[in-house]
């Protein structure tokens, strides 16, 4: 049987999305799939079609149709997407997932590797704690760039670097700190969050750590880790697979967010 297990995948990519996470999991996972694709609106917003599958009418959205079943399964929102999927889909040998026990302790409170604690908390500090700070630079940015009357520039220049001094340079500096840190410790020497192999909880962090090197909130010089941890990333060849389709959808070099 397919790796599918008799599924139908499809994945509801829009344009500039977080959805490539996702694609680059079921590239990982070798299953096959459908790509529906949606464009933004102008002003950046996703289209109303996406509430038709979602109420919330955002994206990532993936619709699993089991053998069988006459109607599809919507999974929602990064995480569960991709625990559902390993869960389905990735076997009992997968090496995105860490061995949960230490040996001779399974089942036992404290008894976790330290490799499955980072992630399991990695697969949720993603989108919980990085990548709000991360979203609103980003904001801060468009705003900053945005164009406007020469006489307007001051105000749209003052309030984003306002913020980004007050809050979200010290907020972001302690988060690449943090992050620094953790692959300076990994288990097993890394190179990966967890360990010495990829895992689910490092594609779920390649989103918010691209997308911050990509605009410069990352300091190469100043966070190298960080920043060989990015490369690294990009350099998978399941990452790759994901990009090429990606653009070859869009038409366009892909740019993570």
């Amino acid at each position: 049987m397919k790796a599918n297990r008799g599924a139908k995948i499809v994945l509801h990519w829009l344009e500039r999305s977080r959805a490539q996470r996702i694609m680059w999991l079921m590239e990982e996972l070798n299953l096959e799939y459908t790509v529906q694709t949606f464009k933004r609106q102008p002003n950046g917003t996703a289209p109303p079609e996406l509430k038709q599958i979602h109420p919330l009418g955002k994206s990532p959205l993936v619709s699993v149709t089991p053998p069988e079943a006459t109607e599809p399964m919507v999974l929602a929102e990064s995480g569960p997407i991709l625990e559902y999927f390993l869960d389905h889909f990735g076997g009992a040998d997968t090496s995105l997932i860490p061995a949960r026990y230490t040996p001779g302790k399974e089942g036992k409170l404290g008894g976790e590797t330290a490799s499955w604690m980072r992630y399991r908390y990695f697969m949720h500090y993603a989108e919980g704690s990085l990548m709000s700070p991360i979203q609103v630079q980003l904001i801060m940015n468009a705003i900053k760039n945005a164009p406007v009357p020469f006489f307007l520039k001051p105000i749209t220049g003052l309030v984003p670097g306002k913020v980004s001094k007050e809050f979200l340079d010290q907020e972001l500096r302690t988060h690449f700190t943090f992050l620094e840190t953790q692959l300076a410790s990994a288990p097993d020497g890394g190179p990966f969050l967890c360990g010495a192999h990829l895992t689910a909880a490092d594609i779920q962090m390649s989103i918010p750590v691209i997308a911050a090197l990509n605009v410069g909130m990352i300091a190469r010089a100043e966070y190298p880790r960080l920043d060989g941890y990015s490369e690294r990333l990009q350099a998978q060849g399941a990452y790759r697979r994901a990009v090429e389709k990606i653009e070859a959808l869009e038409g366009r070099p892909f740019v993570a967010i």
